[in-house]
């Protein structure tokens, strides 16, 4: 029995694995009553950010949240905070429930499009900086995780393609492309290189959603909150973060073309030939048996699209309520009505939109032992002329660590206590506030746990098919960390 309860214990993570995370369950009320609440938040940090680490090994919402219950448990922190926590983030959620399901049903435009794109332009170059400035654009009025969930969609619809031919497999034949098993031998190096080229197209793409999402009201979560406490609409929010948002935008899309040029950092990989034939020949036959009804259901999601798109930007709704739109009017029109087609949109997201809930217990343990404040208190005991860079860098590291909205909550609420006691001045308060906002949003690309959209793609189903762990995605963010954090810092320091 003893054996098979250790079996039984998170699965088929490996035993080092399930070793370590008791290690930590043991060490935590240890920690808590000898070194204090304090340190031990610190501690329960680090802790959280090893299980999304190690996210390929096990899927981080089972020792997450074993780490947070146990938060709960020894009074790190309390259900209401928890509660405080995912509601002031209920909109995030929201997203993720019926954003990411609408854009499921969008799934056979996206491939249509893509599949055009992917094959129109044979240069790796070109190909990478399409899919980062049309990130970035589309991040900059729609949102960062809706236009991350649209790349996963697109990208999983290649590999799928591709897997099921070196299989053996026809197009249209089920088939589990999880599995190497049934893999060809001589399909198996193309199989790796494929894999390499789409962690690139990735990854560029993740940037540029942090390259947009950082220039509108409605890029990032936490850029409508930081709108809203400095009283700036959507025109002015742009205008006011341009001096630092459009050098970063610049050097980020430079950056993107040094990294194909010279393959460094996992960069590089280019399309193989026979698997540009493979989505060649599906692209001829997909034109071929395309139906009547299969047409009006491309335009439907067109139409759905084009909704989506006006809506996002006009604002007409929470994003997560807009989604829900999108779902109704495409399986309205589209015949999707039975409960088990509409199941299948959803298994994508619910499982980090579980992830996502104890990810703000973390944050609520954060928020209870004022593990920030020490920062907080220090960067505004400086001179007011260092203050907006030293904001920068540290709403970047912190966000880095834990979460851009929570940082960028902290930050900003503090900053405008700070100018309704009359200790600074509107305008300084002006430069502070673009200095969180764009703190929050460019150094976070550090790691996936500093933006919810790069958390997003490494739980998500193409993370573990195309081998993009965590640390892999922290190397090859490192370039653009470093070329976009060091700009942001010089804007934000000596251009505003």
């Amino acid at each position: 029995m003893t054996q098979a309860l250790w079996r039984n214990f998170l699965g088929s993570a490996p035993d080092w694995y399930k070793q370590t995370l008791l290690a930590f369950l043991v060490l935590n009320p240890v920690a808590f009553f000898v070194a204090g609440p304090f340190v031990t938040g610190w501690i329960l940090v680090v802790e959280f950010i090893f299980t999304l680490a190690m996210a390929l090994r096990c899927y981080p919402l089972q020792p997450g949240g074993l780490l947070a219950l146990e938060a709960v448990l020894i009074g790190m922190t309390n259900t209401e905070s928890i509660r405080t926590e995912v509601f002031a983030n209920f909109p995030v959620i929201l997203l993720l429930m019926f954003m990411v399901a609408g854009i499921y049903f969008m799934r056979e435009l996206l491939l249509f499009l893509f599949t055009k794109i992917l094959l129109g332009i044979r240069s790796k170059m070109l190909l990478s900086f399409m899919f980062s400035i049309s990130a970035a654009f589309l991040s900059a009025f729609l949102d960062a995780l809706t236009v991350t969930a649209v790349v996963i969609s697109v990208a999983v619809g290649f590999y799928s393609i591709y897997h099921k031919v070196a299989s053996g497999k026809g197009f249209h034949h089920d088939h589990d492309y999880g599995s190497d098993h049934e893999v060809g031998e001589m399909h198996r190096e193309d199989l790796d290189d494929f894999r390499s080229f789409l962690r690139s197209l990735m990854m560029h793409a993740a940037v540029g959603t942090a390259l947009g999402g950082v220039c509108t009201t409605v890029g990032e979560p936490q850029n409508l909150l930081i709108a809203g406490k400095a009283g700036w609409e959507f025109v002015e929010f742009f205008v006011r973060m341009a001096p630092v948002t459009m050098p970063v935008l610049a050097v980020g899309l430079v950056t993107c073309l040094a990294l194909e040029l010279t393959g460094a950092f996992g960069y590089g990989a280019k399309l193989p030939a026979p698997v540009r034939k493979i989505l060649e020949d599906y692209d001829a036959e997909e034109t071929k048996r395309r139906t009547p009804s299969q047409v009006a259901r491309l335009f439907i999601q067109g139409a759905a699209a084009i909704i989506l798109i006006v809506a996002l930007a006009m604002h007409w709704a929470e994003v997560g309520l807009i989604g829900l739109m999108v779902i109704v009017i495409q399986t309205a029109f589209n015949g999707v009505i039975e409960e088990h087609q509409l199941g299948k949109a959803f298994e994508e997201a619910l499982p980090f939109t579980a992830l996502l809930v104890v990810f703000f217990s973390v944050v609520a343990v954060i928020h209870d032992q004022h593990l920030f404040s020490p920062v907080i208190s220090w960067v505004l005991a400086q001179k007011e002329s260092l203050q907006p860079g030293l904001f920068f860098i540290a709403n970047g590291l912190l966000s880095a660590i834990s979460d851009n909205v929570f940082v960028a909550t902290v930050y900003i609420n503090e900053v405008k206590q700070a100018l309704d006691a009359g200790t600074i001045g509107r305008e300084h308060f002006d430069k502070l506030t673009v200095a969180i906002n764009t703190g929050t949003n460019i150094p976070s690309v550090a790691t996936p746990n500093g933006q919810a959209a790069f958390l997003f793609l490494l739980t998500s189903s193409i993370a573990p098919l195309i081998r993009l762990s965590y640390v892999r995605m922290v190397v090859m963010a490192l370039p653009y960390t470093i070329s976009m954090g060091i700009t942001g810092f010089l804007a934000v320091q000596y251009l505003l």
